[in-house]
């Protein structure tokens, strides 16, 4: 029986629900935040961003090994490292909050978290495109919408520090949210790198 072949459309898939998964967490964290509880909330996070380093690693084992693949090598290393980053930049706003001693949430938080589970869950379904990409129909809107969900992410960072600075008064609150707002903002850009790459790769194989 001949050797099943790996499938790295797949893999793309399973690595972007991890992230997926990590920005609910994020924001049923947030939602219902709780200081006490987010030393334990920091661990289960790390747990989905494990498991997305594994599949990282058996997709790169199975690379190594691999003569022909479906898309050039560099291309899947590009995109398997970008995916990653999106679930470490999620899972590093938890421990910033965490290190920061943050009690009490800002409002734009949460707003922040809304827009950064719609970009993953707008990137996994470009990335579950990727595999008829020639035969999509929605791939190219799906790299818009992650892009626009990334402008708006950009806008409430402005809106978020501005307001910060405009009526704070407690200096550790404003260097503490705004080095978190900084980090809100890194995982809608982490969302945009990843759809830069899957359109790209559209591009050199169109």
């Amino acid at each position: 029986m001949a050797k099943n072949k790996y499938d790295y459309f797949d893999s793309f898939s399973e690595m972007v629900q991890y992230s997926c998964d990590a920005a609910k967490m994020l924001y049923n964290t947030l939602e219902h935040f709780n200081l006490g509880e987010l030393s334990q909330k920091i661990e289960d996070m790390h747990k989905i961003e494990h498991a997305a380093d594994l599949k990282k690693h058996e997709m790169m084992s199975n690379l190594l090994h691999e003569f022909i693949t479906p898309i050039e090598r560099e291309d899947i290393v590009s995109l398997a490292d970008s995916i990653d980053s999106v679930t470490d930049a999620i899972e590093d706003v938890l421990i910033r909050l965490y290190i920061f001693n943050i009690k009490g949430l800002r409002l734009e938080s949460l707003a922040f978290a809304d827009v950064i589970l719609n970009c993953c869950n707008a990137l996994k379904n470009a990335v579950d495109e990727m595999k008829n990409y020639k035969r999509s129909t929605t791939i190219k809107s799906l790299i818009i919408e992650v892009n626009r969900l990334e402008e708006e992410g950009d806008k409430l960072y402005i809106t978020a520090v501005r307001d910060l600075f405009l009526n704070s008064k407690d200096t550790i609150e404003i260097v503490s949210w705004r080095e978190a707002f900084e980090h809100f903002e890194k995982c809608c850009d982490a969302c945009e790198d990843v759809a830069d790459i899957i359109e790209t790769v559209i591009m050199k194989n169109s």
